[in-house]
């Protein structure tokens, strides 16, 4: 009898010690559309960076996080704009975990961002848009976009072509998985490094973005004794109507 008891007590821990744990998903439901509303979930936050809204002559803009799940997060953000030229809004996600170290001392940087768009009849971007600097929290010197889509908007760019197109400093460069432009200029503030497919929109992105920055560390001249303190994915929106829909994106600073 105790050899059996000991037996059904053995037999009954084996699918819990041998089970490995899944991270829980929350779901979550409230939508923020402050001007400089902010929403925080484990290693992320949502913000509503409606710089530009001076500009507008009228519109919105509204986004929540839906659901996170371990260093997955998935969000949405709906938007509208009307009058002026200028960017609006730019309602991103921004990684809170691994930043403010030199680009020497980053490893790796997966990144996953699967979305999609209602609507492309909009002056939009959408886009990872990553800040470097000579300190730890300090001012920005140069400004990384990686660009998935360009929604008849367009990059900074230092030089333009005879019809008015800006134009690129690099073509045809192979990172990720992907080909590239690569245009450069300067906003007023800092420089500013955009990477463009050079066809199309990328909605299913998955890659080591480490190899931009080590592209631009060993080709362009950014010192790997810069620090990365922003690393932020969503969309610079200037004019239209849409909602851009995340269903799952992921950016881990190794």
């Amino acid at each position: 009898m105790f050899v059996l008891a000991k037996l059904s007590v053995l037999l009954i821990l084996v699918p819990l010690i041998s089970a490995s744990p899944t991270p829980a998903v929350e779901e979550r439901a409230t939508t923020f559309c402050g001007q400089w509303d902010t929403d925080v979930v484990g290693g992320y936050t949502l913000f509503l960076d409606q710089w530009g809204l001076s500009d507008a002559t009228s519109g919105s803009d509204c986004a929540s996080i839906t659901s996170s799940s371990g260093t997955t997060v998935a969000w949405t953000t709906t938007w509208t704009w009307t009058g002026g030229t200028s960017v609006k809004s730019f309602t991103n996600i921004g990684v809170n975990d691994g930043v403010n170290q030199q680009l020497s001392a980053i490893s790796s940087m997966p990144a996953v961002w699967t979305w999609s768009q209602s609507s492309t009849d909009v002056v939009a971007d959408v886009a990872f848009d990553m800040f470097t600097s000579a300190t730890s929290g300090g001012s920005a010197i140069n400004e990384i976009m990686i660009w998935m889509a360009n929604f008849n908007a367009g990059p900074i760019s230092a030089t333009y072509s005879s019809s008015g197109q800006p134009t690129p400093i690099v073509s045809n460069l192979s990172l990720g998985g992907h080909t590239w432009d690569l245009y450069f200029g300067s906003n007023g503030a800092n420089n500013v490094y955009s990477f463009l497919p050079t066809s199309g929109t990328i909605t299913s992105f998955n890659t080591d973005i480490k190899a931009f920055f080590t592209y631009l560390t060993d080709d362009q001249g950014i010192s790997s004794s810069q620090y990365l303190t922003t690393a932020q994915a969503g969309t610079e929106a200037t004019s239209g109507s849409a909602t851009l829909t995340t269903t799952a994106f992921s950016l881990v600073i190794n």
